[in-house]
């Protein structure tokens, strides 16, 4: 109970609205152009491909798992917000898929998605992670491996996506998987960049 008590009202809102950010950004860009993110939510739109399994379930139990692991290294405030911000990514997925895409045009266009996608993923796990919490488990792996190793978040992320990019090659072209390859450098940095910036709600914390 220590841990709830620690948790602030914005720290909670900041993970819960940046999770639905993200939620919004694989349903109406990656989902629909065929170019894939890496980590646990490529692996949500690789299940969705083969098995029909929605991301909104499948990366619920695979970010449960993830924190499972993560518990003791991470601490219980950490873990708390991470699955706020999970609860916030597969209700907000849940809810998006009730709707058409947004930007079907997007399905033609590759670069412009691989490079919209990245901002989306990028921005929303940067927020979320620089808040206190990760929406997904590999974020929280990431999170671990960087403090134990010493080694910025951003090459972590593009040590995992990778392996998951090399198990999309069974659904996706190659030519879709170099545009996938683009967006999961550009998110990595997004993510690196924004852990760097001075913001005022840290000095608040």
């Amino acid at each position: 109970m220590k841990a709830c008590k620690e948790i602030k009202p914005v720290s909670a809102a900041i993970v819960f609205f940046s999770s639905a950010l993200l939620a919004f950004g694989l349903y109406n860009v990656h989902s629909l152009s065929g170019v894939t993110e890496g980590g646990i939510l490529g692996l949500t739109l690789l299940l969705e491909h083969w098995f029909d399994l929605s991301p909104s379930v499948s990366g619920m139990a695979l970010n449960l798992i993830c924190y499972g692991f993560g518990w003791k290294l991470l601490g219980g405030k950490f873990i708390l917000l991470s699955i706020i911000a999970a609860v916030g990514f597969s209700a907000s997925y849940g809810v998006f898929e009730c709707f058409d895409p947004l930007f079907p045009q997007l399905a033609e266009m590759p670069l412009l998605a691989a490079v919209i996608g990245a901002v989306f993923v990028g921005v929303s796990i940067g927020i979320s992670v620089r808040a206190g919490g990760a929406p997904t488990g590999d974020d929280a792996l990431a999170m671990s491996l960087s403090s134990v190793m010493h080694v910025d978040i951003q090459w972590i992320y593009l040590a995992s996506d990778l392996t998951v990019l090399v198990l999309s090659l069974s659904y996706i072209p190659l030519h879709r998987i170099m545009y996938s390859l683009l967006t999961v450098i550009l998110s990595g940095q997004i993510i690196g960049l924004i852990q760097k910036v001075n913001l005022k709600y840290d000095a608040e914390e």
